[in-house]
Protein backbone atom coordinates (compact mmCIF):
# COMPACT_ATOMS: atom_id res chain seq x y z
CA UNK A 1 0.00 0.00 0.00
CA UNK A 2 1.35 3.29 -0.93
CA UNK A 3 1.84 6.44 1.57
CA UNK A 4 -0.58 8.77 1.45
CA UNK A 5 1.42 12.09 -0.27
CA UNK A 6 1.82 15.18 1.39
CA UNK A 7 -0.16 18.32 -0.17
CA UNK A 8 3.16 20.30 -0.67
CA UNK A 9 3.01 17.59 -3.89
CA UNK A 10 -0.69 19.28 -5.15
CA UNK A 11 -0.41 22.58 -4.08
CA UNK A 12 0.49 25.91 -6.00
CA UNK A 13 3.50 26.96 -4.53
CA UNK A 14 4.64 30.58 -3.71
CA UNK A 15 1.18 32.22 -4.24
CA UNK A 16 0.20 35.76 -4.51
CA UNK A 17 -0.71 37.18 -1.69
CA UNK A 18 -1.84 41.06 -0.67
CA UNK A 19 -1.29 43.28 2.29
CA UNK A 20 -4.20 44.10 4.58
CA UNK A 21 -4.29 47.89 3.19
CA UNK A 22 -4.56 46.50 -0.16
CA UNK A 23 -7.36 48.69 -2.06
CA UNK A 24 -9.96 45.72 -3.35
CA UNK A 25 -9.85 47.19 -6.74
CA UNK A 26 -6.30 46.65 -6.83
CA UNK A 27 -6.92 43.30 -5.42
CA UNK A 28 -9.50 42.33 -8.52
CA UNK A 29 -7.18 43.46 -10.98
CA UNK A 30 -4.41 41.68 -9.63
CA UNK A 31 -7.05 38.35 -9.59
CA UNK A 32 -7.98 38.74 -12.88
CA UNK A 33 -4.40 39.44 -14.32
CA UNK A 34 -3.12 35.73 -12.34
CA UNK A 35 -6.40 34.25 -13.28
CA UNK A 36 -6.92 33.28 -9.25
CA UNK A 37 -10.00 33.33 -7.05
CA UNK A 38 -8.25 33.61 -3.54
CA UNK A 39 -5.75 35.43 -2.30
CA UNK A 40 -3.69 34.60 1.21
CA UNK A 41 -4.06 38.18 3.32
CA UNK A 42 -0.59 39.12 4.95
CA UNK A 43 0.32 41.49 7.73
CA UNK A 44 3.74 42.20 8.14
CA UNK A 45 4.65 38.91 6.94
CA UNK A 46 1.94 36.92 9.36
CA UNK A 47 -0.74 35.94 7.27
CA UNK A 48 -4.53 37.11 8.66
CA UNK A 49 -7.73 36.09 6.53
CA UNK A 50 -7.44 35.21 2.98
CA UNK A 51 -9.38 37.30 0.23
CA UNK A 52 -11.98 35.21 -2.27
CA UNK A 53 -13.63 36.61 -5.46
CA UNK A 54 -16.77 35.86 -3.78
CA UNK A 55 -16.30 38.35 -0.26
CA UNK A 56 -15.35 40.87 -3.49
CA UNK A 57 -18.63 40.10 -4.74
CA UNK A 58 -20.30 40.17 -0.97
CA UNK A 59 -18.64 43.92 -0.66
CA UNK A 60 -19.52 45.36 -3.83
CA UNK A 61 -23.14 44.76 -3.08
CA UNK A 62 -22.88 47.57 -0.67
CA UNK A 63 -22.56 51.31 -0.94
CA UNK A 64 -18.74 52.58 -0.79
CA UNK A 65 -17.46 49.25 -1.28
CA UNK A 66 -15.08 50.98 -3.82
CA UNK A 67 -13.43 52.50 -1.35
CA UNK A 68 -12.45 49.13 0.74
CA UNK A 69 -9.56 47.18 1.86
CA UNK A 70 -8.28 44.00 2.01
CA UNK A 71 -8.71 43.56 5.65
CA UNK A 72 -12.07 44.94 5.78
CA UNK A 73 -13.31 42.08 2.93
CA UNK A 74 -11.70 39.09 3.77
CA UNK A 75 -12.60 36.09 5.33
CA UNK A 76 -10.19 35.82 8.59
CA UNK A 77 -8.58 33.14 10.12
CA UNK A 78 -8.11 30.70 6.70
CA UNK A 79 -7.96 27.16 6.97
CA UNK A 80 -4.07 26.14 7.13
CA UNK A 81 -2.19 23.69 6.81
CA UNK A 82 1.50 22.11 6.74
CA UNK A 83 3.32 21.31 3.69
CA UNK A 84 3.85 18.30 5.25
CA UNK A 85 -0.53 17.17 5.47
CA UNK A 86 -1.73 14.38 4.21
CA UNK A 87 -3.45 15.13 0.97
CA UNK A 88 -6.23 13.62 2.10
CA UNK A 89 -6.33 14.82 5.57
CA UNK A 90 -6.78 18.27 3.72
CA UNK A 91 -9.41 17.33 0.88
CA UNK A 92 -12.00 15.93 3.61
CA UNK A 93 -11.39 19.23 5.53
CA UNK A 94 -12.17 21.23 2.33
CA UNK A 95 -15.25 19.14 1.43
CA UNK A 96 -16.52 19.18 5.13
CA UNK A 97 -16.22 22.80 5.41
CA UNK A 98 -16.98 24.01 1.72
CA UNK A 99 -13.94 25.73 2.30
CA UNK A 100 -12.17 27.12 -1.31
CA UNK A 101 -8.67 26.75 -0.06
CA UNK A 102 -6.33 25.54 2.14
CA UNK A 103 -3.29 27.79 2.64
CA UNK A 104 -0.02 26.11 3.18
CA UNK A 105 2.43 27.39 5.63
CA UNK A 106 5.49 26.57 7.00
CA UNK A 107 6.30 26.09 10.63
CA UNK A 108 7.47 29.76 10.70
CA UNK A 109 3.79 31.24 9.76
CA UNK A 110 5.55 31.80 6.36
CA UNK A 111 2.69 31.18 3.67
CA UNK A 112 4.62 28.23 0.94
CA UNK A 113 1.52 27.23 -1.23
CA UNK A 114 -1.98 27.27 -1.62
CA UNK A 115 -4.15 24.40 -2.59
CA UNK A 116 -7.65 25.07 -3.74
CA UNK A 117 -10.65 23.31 -5.31
CA UNK A 118 -9.66 23.45 -8.75
CA UNK A 119 -6.07 21.82 -7.86
CA UNK A 120 -7.74 19.07 -6.05
CA UNK A 121 -10.24 18.91 -9.33
CA UNK A 122 -6.35 18.57 -10.89
CA UNK A 123 -5.32 16.07 -9.15
CA UNK A 124 -8.65 13.82 -9.43
CA UNK A 125 -8.48 14.02 -13.00
CA UNK A 126 -4.78 13.29 -13.08
CA UNK A 127 -5.48 10.16 -10.79
CA UNK A 128 -8.53 9.09 -13.05
CA UNK A 129 -6.56 9.09 -16.07
CA UNK A 130 -3.84 7.08 -14.27
CA UNK A 131 -6.28 4.28 -13.18
CA UNK A 132 -8.83 4.38 -15.90
CA UNK A 133 -7.47 4.60 -19.71
CA UNK A 134 -9.82 5.54 -22.43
Amino acid sequence: MKAMPMIQKFMTPMPHTVGRDIPIKTAVTMMREHRIRHLPVQDGGKLIGVLTDRDIKLAASFEGSADLVAEEVMTPDPYTVAPETPADVVAKEMAEHKWGCAIVQQSNGKVVGIFTAVDGMRVLAEMLDANYKH
